[in-house]
């Protein structure tokens, strides 16, 4: 029954955390939505009892998440356009209290359910770690390896595309500036398309 609400309650979090990253046109609000996103994620993993990949998820995926916030920031620009609007403070007030309630709700929850038990408890002196440990780096080493270089090469190769328009700095420049830069920008890039 427990289980059942958890995962409900998570799978409904994490949809809707993750539509409002795909649905909003600010990128702020969809890297924050993402970010929120990745730890309601390792809720599932803590639920089956894979705390080792719970942790990971919230370590590497959500630090990925605020890597690429802090890039979006820096290059994008886009607190410019941002305007905050608080049309209704209520329903602040009330996602707040639905926060504060998940947060003790998730807290509370272990003492709750210790008549649970796992159908496939691990082993006292094998810990979860341990297992996944022994099984990464004997039968799945290649593919271990195979995508840490692929991820290498993508963050090689995203420095090297933000370092081709890093010559001039947008935050400093005027409105008029930035509108003649990108309106000659584009005639180039049609060319360059055309052959």
């Amino acid at each position: 029954m427990f289980e059942a609400i958890a995962f409900y309650l998570f799978a409904a979090l994490t949809i809707g955390m993750f539509t409002i990253t795909v649905m909003t046109s600010q990128a702020l609000y969809a890297l924050t939505a993402m970010a929120a996103g990745m730890i309601f994620i390792s809720a599932f993993f803590f639920m089956l009892g894979a705390d080792f990949l719970g942790v990971v998820q919230i370590i590497v995926y959500t630090g990925a998440v605020m890597a690429l916030y802090a890039f979006g920031m820096m290059f994008f620009d886009t607190t410019r356009t941002l305007v905050e609007k608080r049309n209704n403070p209520r329903i602040i007030f009330i996602l707040g209290v639905m926060a504060a309630a998940l947060i003790v709700f998730i807290l509370v929850s272990p003492i709750i359910s210790t008549h649970l038990e796992a159908r496939y408890p691990i082993e006292a002196a094998f810990g979860n770690s341990q297992a996944i440990g022994m099984i990464l780096f004997t039968k799945f080493l290649v593919p271990f390896e195979l995508s840490a270089v692929m991820l290498l090469v993508a963050m090689i190769a995203g420095i090297v595309l933000a370092g081709k328009k890093m010559d001039k700095s947008l935050t400093l420049m005027a409105e008029e500036e930035i509108a003649l830069m990108s309106a000659t920008q584009a005639p180039k890039d049609t060319e360059e398309g055309a052959h």
